[in-house]
């Protein structure tokens, strides 16, 4: 397996305040601070597509299921997303939906020794609140794991995180990567453990960031 992206004990990453850009260096070099870059109010359009016809098992909790609605918690986007798809079957329509999202991110600092630090996610029209948490040995936990430790992530050399869910009947892969401080983007593939494509989606997010003060002093 590719060896992870290790923060040194020696480093501290900050999360920023509300509405700022992180202080962190851009692209992120190692989890810590990645995850730190996440930290913000993200505005996103997220497009779920439908590869095969018929029900299929829940998806496993992953990060993938933090892009909704503002009504809704973050667990459910991908049943929100199949029942607009099913909704539009009498279209002909099925097999894709679009839905826009906002989404408040927290920088959770490293509990212990281990540790690379967590994120906590809510919708800003209130909903339940969900944490994950990630190590330095590459495994992320979520509330909703069926198991502890079933997640696993890798940061890769080009910057892109990418975390893999591993459940009974679907195995969901997610990748994030940013093109810009304020711009983020993800891709998720769920498959069958046989191998057979199930659902995918395609995520464009942006910061929003809180514009600096006018000054009050009178051009010279």
């Amino acid at each position: 397996m590719p060896s992870q992206s290790v923060l040194p004990a020696s480093i501290t990453v900050t999360a920023p305040p509300a509405g700022s850009i992180p202080q962190a260096p851009f692209p992120p070099q190692d989890i810590a601070s990645f995850l730190a870059f996440c930290a913000g109010e993200w505005l996103a359009l997220r497009s779920c597509f439908e590869l095969e016809s018929g029900q299929s098992p829940s998806s496993p909790a992953s990060l993938a299921a933090t892009a909704h609605s503002t009504a809704n918690s973050t667990a459910n986007s991908v049943a929100l997303a199949r029942e607009a798809a099913g909704e539009a079957a009498a279209d002909g329509d099925a097999w894709h939906s679009s839905e826009r999202a906002e989404l408040l991110v927290a920088y959770l600092e490293p509990a212990a020794s281990g540790e690379a630090g967590g994120l906590r996610l809510r919708p800003p029209g209130g909903g339940a609140v969900r944490e994950l948490h990630f190590s330095h040995d590459g495994v992320f936990r979520s509330q909703e794991a069926p198991e502890p430790g079933e997640g696993r992530w890798q940061l890769w050399p080009d910057g892109s995180l990418e975390l893999t869910v591993r459940g009974a009947s679907v195995i969901v892969r997610e990748r994030i990567w940013f093109t810009k401080p304020n711009l983020r983007l993800r891709s998720t593939v769920e498959n069958r453990a046989d191998g057979t494509p199930g659902r995918a989606s395609f995520s464009s997010e942006i910061r929003r960031v809180s514009r600096p003060a006018a000054s009050a002093e009178p051009a010279p």
